[in-house]
């Protein structure tokens, strides 16, 4: 009766009855809320425990003894992908936990920046030199300093030159200056550019095709039937080069001698053979720039060694490979 008394009170009073049926929407919605939010926090639990378990898991590989199982080349494989994994993993854990007071990275282990680097200051002033608070003038009492390294990308630029050209009326003849001296005659590029694309193909190992995704990336696309010819071209120039640092290496009394395998292509049988870099090293103790000089071999005969050294005599310090043996009974070096 009480019931059916309350709703005939509640249809009598339409006021009473949209007040009800506002507070049953709300807390419609506020049920709705709070189990959307339950759904959440437990889904951010999952992920932080899921995170959390595989940082441990990835600590565990990187500072246990268990590293000792995987070959240094199996650790240095895997290092650089495996700090980069680490480091997301410890952002998205910060990003999911809650929020804290932000603290400055620890500068620990960080290197100095080279003081030779140029330097772009930027000053950052207050927006006003007047307390906030009694509104007199602030004094300078120190300053914070902190450093961020960037980079410029490769910026391709052209390098114009104008020769103008001047006759003579009386005696019917022109006169130019004379074409500058080039690496490559009457090629496109620029001392600049060979010298990049070279160490972007030997020192930075990127073949030419991604050398070439570089350059159109830039808008200026580059073959690579052109860069390969380039590379060609810049060997047979270099050449000179290669033979005087040679010379100047077997000036020394001194040197160290050493052979390392390396795959050749053999495109007849379409697969690799071995070859030989042998490397040739001034002394570390003379006061001179250290000079190494890579003769590229199809063997490991000691033949190579004799002919790499037949006009030099002096010390030589090798391992116990009986190749150079041949080189002491020629007396050639002891």
């Amino acid at each position: 009766m009480d019931i059916a008394n309350k709703l005939a009170q509640l249809n009598a009073d339409p006021a009473l009855k949209e007040w009800v049926l506002a507070q049953v929407t709300q807390a419609q919605k506020s049920a709705a809320e709070v189990s959307r939010l339950t759904v959440e926090n437990h889904a951010k639990e999952c992920k932080i425990n899921a995170l959390t378990l595989e940082l441990a898991y990835h600590k565990r590989l990187k500072f246990s003894a268990k590293t000792e199982a995987f070959t240094a080349q199996q650790r240095d494989l895997f290092l650089e992908t495996e700090q980069s994994d680490l480091a997301a993993m410890q952002a998205e854990l910060a990003q999911l936990s809650p929020a804290t007071t932000p603290r400055k990275p620890s500068q620990t282990g960080r290197k100095a920046l080279p003081a030779d680097l140029p330097r772009i200051v930027h000053r950052h002033e207050p927006e006003s030199c007047t307390c906030g608070h009694c509104g007199k003038d602030l004094v300078k009492i120190g300053e914070d300093i902190s450093e961020q390294l960037d980079v410029e990308p490769a910026r391709f630029f052209v390098h114009q030159h104008i020769r103008p050209q001047y006759a003579c009326r009386a005696c019917e003849t022109v006169t130019a200056a004379a074409i500058p001296a080039a690496v490559i005659d009457g090629g496109l590029a620029a001392p600049g550019l060979l010298a990049w694309v070279v160490i972007q193909k030997y020192l930075d190992y990127l073949p030419l095709y991604r050398i070439e995704q570089i350059s159109t990336r830039h808008g200026v696309g580059i073959a690579r039937s052109t860069l390969a010819e380039w590379v060609g071209k810049m060997g047979v120039a270099l050449q000179p080069l290669s033979e005087r640092l040679a010379e100047l290496l077997k000036q020394g009394q001194v040197l160290h001698a050493d052979e390392t395998p390396v795959p050749l292509l053999d495109p007849g049988n379409g697969k690799t053979k071995r070859a030989y870099l042998w490397a040739y090293r001034s002394n570390v103790l003379e006061d001179k720039p250290a000079i190494i000089v890579f003769d590229f071999q199809n063997g490991r005969g000691g033949s190579h060694a004799q002919a790499f050294l037949k006009d030099w005599q002096g010390h030589l310090m090798v391992d116990d490979y009986a190749g150079y043996k041949a080189l002491f009974a020629l007396g050639i070096t002891d």
